[in-house]
């Protein structure tokens, strides 16, 4: 589904990511680990083509690097950035509709199955969506990218500065995700979340993966958990 090789990517003449290579398969969760700094997010804005990068990415087949991020949306590829950036004047339902696109995106999601997702944007569905708690932002964001039906989702810390409480919806809002046949890439700081809900995690480490296998396999590598995510 997802190939990357040999990823670098810069901000201006600092050079972030020295050859990342991971892959995401068709019914996934892959997790990307690290602490901050070490260029979990600038991997998948360098995806969406977001920053300078040069490597491969391959997307179903099609070597995307270098598109503008438009053109990796209208590919098939949704993004959800980790400040959640919804249209705050506009309400809930008008940020949803937003989303939609046409792409023929095989989930299909629409307004009601949203709104089955967090019962919450339901109720404020005429609310402005600048009033909403963070939580409600996050599940709105979430479900906007949805909305275009997209065929892989990259979503980057989905659950920073959320309760208990609204990080387990987000879990399982996840794991309904790929269980509509939507595979994720996921950026997450909570370590034990991401070892529930993943198929595989990669840890980044200075701009490197530092670690690739399974959450069973991470669990026991002391070392690496010590090294590159314990604080």
């Amino acid at each position: 589904m997802l190939e990357v090789r040999d990823l670098h990517a810069f901000y201006g003449k600092s050079h972030v990511l020295h050859g990342v290579t991971l892959d995401v398969r068709e019914g996934e969760i892959v997790s990307l680990l690290g602490r901050n700094g070490v260029g979990r997010s600038t991997t998948v804005k360098a995806i969406m083509g977001q920053v300078a990068a040069r490597g491969t990415v391959r997307f179903r087949g099609e070597n995307i690097a270098g598109l503008k991020p438009y053109q990796v949306a209208r590919r098939g590829i949704g993004y959800v950035p980790e400040d959640r950036a919804v249209f705050a004047d506009l309400t809930v339902r008008e940020n949803l509709e937003l989303g939609r696109k046409g792409n023929g995106g095989a989930a299909g999601f629409t307004l009601k199955d949203t709104y089955e997702l967090f019962p919450q944007l339901e109720a404020r569905a005429a609310t402005p969506a600048g009033v909403l708690s963070g939580g409600e932002q996050q599940m709105l964001t979430l479900c906007r990218t949805l909305m275009g039906n997209p065929k892989l989702a990259m979503i980057d810390e989905p659950t920073e500065g959320l309760a208990p409480m609204v990080v387990e919806l987000v879990a399982k809002f996840l794991e309904k995700v790929r269980s509509r046949g939507i595979p994720i890439l996921l950026v997450e700081q909570k370590l034990a979340i991401a070892l529930d809900i993943s198929a595989r995690v990669y840890v980044l480490g200075r701009g490197e993966v530092v670690f690739e296998g399974t959450p069973a396999q991470l669990r026991a590598a002391d070392a690496v958990r010590k090294e590159w995510l314990e604080v």
